[in-house]
């Protein structure tokens, strides 16, 4: 099951340059995980300040 990023982002950019699938890019309002590519591996929430990236 692929993340997803909540609300709670504030564009910080961290997650992005952690996806090691590059499954991760800027949204209209915060960054956005692309389900099709994400690998579940979690890299996203072992560095987003706020805990943003979740298990969807």
């Amino acid at each position: 099951m692929a993340h997803s990023i909540n609300n709670e982002c504030i564009s910080c950019g961290a997650c992005e340059s952690e996806c090691p699938v590059n499954a991760i890019s800027q949204g209209a309002d915060h960054y956005e995980i692309d389900p099709d590519t994400c690998i579940d591996c979690g890299a996203c929430s072992d560095v987003c300040p706020v805990s943003a990236p979740n298990p969807a």
